[in-house]
């Protein structure tokens, strides 16, 4: 048995965040042709459920670059790989210390997720507050608001190319967490950078699924740099034209860009479905 997984930002969704319809007709197609699929993403599980929740994705979503595994089934976290209390302290020390903002996401009592920042210091920092907040559906409140029991998933945070690579400098001696980063605003300079813990990627994610599910096969979509641990262990990995070049390099082969339905195009193809 063969599973698909796809990336959702930059793969399965468009430019506007979402499925179109001729994805979703392909959805639809693979549902009748038996092959299973599910998502590994950056986002939340409410971020993550908005784009899909209409087109029956049933098995395990792999969510926070695989720092948990949500179960629509059981509807609950069937894995997870969450920070210290130590562990956050350090990264929100570096990132205050280079003056950007931290982001700290939650899950807390009832499976609610939250967001936690500091004061809020540019333009690009409150239009990112704004995007967690009103597309992504997570509650956005000060630090110091946060509570003692919260389990943190990840600290993420925005800022100048040399700050975020200094951040991510002083976090190396630390060998429970890992930093993903990408270009924010390349005008401006200004860097995103997410840090998990290092058992939380997608592919630990995958192979924690390909066992669960008993998964012979796995093929993945993507396009950034938290894209790679899964093409690692997938059997065929696939980087749509509008990927980073160093996801394009480790893709079984490149398809066509996400804004132009990339992937169900290829996965009409690939399995022969009707077009």
């Amino acid at each position: 048995m063969t599973l698909v997984v796809f990336d959702m930002d930059g793969t399965l969704l468009n430019a506007e965040s979402a499925i179109t319809p001729y994805t979703a007709e392909t959805l639809a197609l693979m549902r009748e042709a038996a092959i299973p699929y599910t998502v590994a993403t950056g986002r939340t599980l409410q971020a993550a459920l908005g784009p899909i929740k209409d087109h029956c994705f049933t098995l395990p979503h792999i969510l926070k670059n695989g720092a948990v595994i949500w179960c629509p089934k059981l509807e609950d976290y069937s894995h997870s790989h969450l920070l210290t209390q130590q562990e956050v302290w350090h990264v929100i020390a570096s990132m205050t210390m280079q003056e950007i903002t931290p982001f700290v996401f939650t899950l807390e009592e009832n499976n609610r997720h939250a967001v936690y920042h500091g004061p809020l210091k540019s333009e690009a920092e409150n239009r990112l507050a704004q995007l967690f907040e009103d597309e992504r559906h997570l509650p956005l409140e000060p630090l110091k608001a946060m509570p003692d029991t919260a389990h943190v998933i990840n600290v993420s945070s925005m800022g100048p190319a040399e700050a975020v690579q200094a951040v991510i400098h002083s976090i190396e001696d630390e060998p429970a967490l890992v930093a993903y980063t990408g270009t924010a605003i390349q005008k401006k300079n200004l860097c995103w950078v997410d840090i998990h813990h290092s058992h939380g990627s997608k592919g630990n994610g995958i192979e924690a699924l390909r066992t669960d599910l008993g998964m012979e096969h796995v093929i993945a979509f993507g396009d950034g740099d938290n894209d790679l641990s899964m093409f690692a262990v997938a059997t065929e990995s696939y980087a749509t034209a509008n990927a980073d070049d160093a996801v394009k390099a480790a893709a079984t082969e490149v398809i066509g860009h996400h804004d132009e339905d990339g992937v169900a195009r290829f996965l009409r193809k690939r399995f022969d479905l009707p077009r």
